[in-house]
């Protein structure tokens, strides 16, 4: 716009009234009267910020720094936070004390007469929040692991569906899910876990910055253990262990290929590829003896875990599981652990100044134990009608460009075309908006107003057999992976369905009052990047239905590939921080639907201002409005901890790129800020990636 401005500028003084000469001047106040008046500043379009930008930077040059560097240069992270965003993190703060609001009027009784499990609610926040009966909790935690029984295989196999009907995935966890080549059947799934590092490449990279992460880890582990009164040599032993875990697991990047995540074994299967622990003990502890669908994500993992049950001393095993259990109940110990888990957590991976206020622990905890009770008062009272409305119109106009650029694209042949027409119009007639049509039954949890871990067991134990239960049955499509007051949104390969909590549906995504333009770079974005991941290079290798199932043609399908890989290469290019680049095969998908998404929403945009034309004057036209409302929504900052944490596990790129990145492809883009061949931000020849 800065170009803009300028050119409007240059012509009004190329065009101003030259000087008479001087026999002819005029009186001075005569003179100055006949001067044009200089041109209006028209205003802000509602949904921008003007003070989130900066506009001494040109947009072609450094499109992020432009529409967030005045945003980016007065923010502070909150001492509490690993990161802050003027999108996401924002609107959770909202939220929160929202949530919040709720907790506290459930654990005093003033939530509405009838409200479904309100007492369950209010035991869970009243003993989140009572901070004195945590210093209890390592007695109660004592209660529950001590006299632990591994010293045979039965008694092992017995203690692991305990710990996993309680969550405590210990060496790995267990679900239900659908098959993953026929959708419509639930099965169970079991699953590489038990690290107590975010992911295997911690214990194994040899780097410096990862071997002082890991050193912290080893220090937080023994003072843990010393606090809990473990022996002398169980930090070590616990080490070797998950090592050992860690160097038999699938990469990140591995995982992201469902291929490799589908391998149905069913109970026979199972005992053939791990004999050595009892599977009929484990799947009876389960409440499961009939059990035999079964999907073993990492079939070289389940090998290594049939020696590491063997191999494994039953005092190594015993200190491994308490670590385990001690760890996942961390929330609900005395302030001695919880310190010490912050201390760890802020050298090594998130640098906060400072651990969160209880109250914030517990909007935490009950949104993801009780999500559907706190979740349904949270709809009742912030929920409006006008962003279910809105996203459900943008999903339409999604929908029609996303099958208007399928007819364009020269490489994808007509019987490719034609199922991905069907895919997209089965996923936007899927589409959940705001909340679930039949909210989940809580009447068997059982909860008191005594002590915290005990509420958390029950729910926790209560939430993983409601979902062992499904296996067996028909699809759920009422069934919901993210909770009601989630900031986020998701593409579900194997329902083919696009889902955007209510949480979400809040400026600046969702704004009412701004223009069409606006929501359309923010929300409008979203729903375009959830179509775009069906035809990722992960989601789009399930079908209609959902099924893992090659659909496309041989020559399309190469054709995908190869401009795929156009937008691996151009990611891997970037740095995320320091000596860190962006995993181009990690990011992939992402980075994928970012330039789909925009592209998508893009056209959707200018087909909707065709039919309803922006009557107002701005100062932008629609497109500019357009690409500053997406990248508006993703000014973040990131402590330098948290930036190296997110570049080694997420499969998102840093915000900086997910703006820049995708914007240079994009021929919208330079037309609506004019930029010249070979500026900064405009990508040509070879670089230019292009997938939908």
């Amino acid at each position: 716009m800065r170009t803009l401005l300028s050119s409007i500028l240059i012509v009004s003084c190329a065009t101003a009234p030259q000087p008479a000469p001087e026999t002819e001047k005029k009186p001075e106040a005569e003179a100055q009267a006949e001067k044009p008046a200089p041109a209006p500043v028209l205003p802000m379009p509602p949904g921008l910020e003007e003070s989130a930008m900066d506009t001494s930077t040109d947009p072609c040059t450094d499109f992020y720094q432009y529409a967030c560097g005045g945003w980016m240069a007065t923010a502070q992270i909150p001492d509490d936070r690993p990161l802050y965003s003027r999108g996401f993190v924002s609107i959770l703060e909202q939220n929160e004390l929202k949530l919040k609001a709720i907790g506290e009027d459930a654990a005093a009784g003033k939530l509405p007469e009838g409200t479904p499990f309100a007492k369950q609610l209010g035991d869970y926040w009243a003993t989140c929040m009572d901070e004195p009966k945590l210093e209890e909790g390592t007695k109660e935690l004592h209660a529950l692991v001590d006299g632990l029984k591994v010293g045979n295989a039965k008694d092992l196999a017995s203690t692991l569906a305990t710990f996993h009907l309680r969550k405590w995935n210990a060496f790995f966890d267990v679900d239900s899910l659908q098959d993953f080549k026929k959708s419509s059947e639930m099965i169970a799934g079991l699953d590489q876990s038990g690290l107590g590092l975010p992911e295997r490449d911690y214990y194994l990279k040899d780097d410096e910055k990862t071997k002082k992460v890991r050193d912290l880890y080893v220090e937080h582990l023994t003072t843990m253990l010393k606090l809990w009164g473990a022996p002398a040599d169980a930090a070590k032993n616990i080490i070797v262990l998950e090592t050992r875990l860690a160097k038999a697991q699938q990469t990140q990047v591995e995982r992201r290929d469902p291929k490799n995540l589908a391998h149905r074994v069913d109970r026979a299967g199972l005992k053939k590829l791990a004999p050595n622990l009892p599977w009929d003990v484990y799947v009876a502890g389960l409440g499961m003896p009939q059990l035999q669908a079964i999907n073993v994500n990492s079939e070289t993992y389940f090998k290594e875990l049939n020696a590491v049950f063997k191999e494994t001393k039953p005092a190594v095993l015993t200190q491994y599981l308490q670590w385990v259990a001690l760890r996942a109940s961390v929330p609900a110990l005395p302030a001695a652990y919880q310190a010490e888990r912050f201390r760890y957590e802020a050298a090594a991976l998130t640098g906060a100044k400072a651990d969160r206020p209880r109250w914030k622990k517990c909007v935490t905890l009950t949104d993801l134990d009780l999500a559907e009770v706190i979740g349904r008062e949270f709809v009742r009272r912030h929920f409006g009608e006008e962003g279910k409305k809105t996203t459900l119109a943008m999903v339409k106009a999604l929908q029609t460009e996303t099958e208007k650029d399928f007819d364009t694209l020269a490489w994808m042949d007509d019987a490719t075309k034609k199922a991905a027409h069907e895919k997209v119009q089965r996923m936007a007639g899927n589409n959940k908006i705001g909340f679930p049509d039949v909210w989940r039954d809580y009447s068997a949890l059982s909860t008191a107003r005594t002590a915290f871990l005990p509420n958390r067991v029950a729910a926790r134990t209560h939430e993983t057999k409601r979902r062992l239960a499904r296996i067996g049955k028909p699809i759920d499509r009422n069934e919901w992976v993210m909770t009601p007051a989630t900031v986020n949104a998701y593409n579900e390969g194997q329902m083919n369905e696009i889902v955007f909590p209510a949480g979400i549906l809040q400026p600046p995504f969702f704004n009412a009052t701004a223009t069409d333009a606006v929501n359309f770079g923010s929300m409008g974005m979203v729903v375009g990047h959830e179509i775009t991941h069906g035809f990722d290079d992960e989601g789009r290798q399930f079908d209609v239905d959902g099924n893992l199932r090659d659909w496309w043609s041989e020559a399309s399908g190469k054709a995908f590939v190869e401009k795929a890989s156009c937008v691996k290469r151009q990611y891997d290019a970037y740095i995320a921080i320091e000596d860190l680049h962006v995993k181009g095969d990690l990011t992939l998908g992402e980075n994928v639907a970012d330039l789909g998404g925009l592209k998508l929403a893009h056209g959707a945009m200018e087909e909707w201002v065709k039919a309803k034309p922006q009557t107002a004057k701005y100062r932008f036209s629609p497109s500019q409005q357009f690409f500053l409302g997406f990248a508006q929504s993703w000014c973040t900052k990131y402590r330098p901890e948290t930036a190296r944490l997110r570049a080694a596990t997420d499969p998102h790129s840093p915000p900086y790129w997910r703006v820049n990145g995708p914007l240079g492809n994009l021929d919208s883009f330079k037309a609506a800020f004019q930029c010249r061949d070979g500026s900064p931000m405009i990508r040509k020849g070879a670089e230019r990636c292009e997938v939908w």
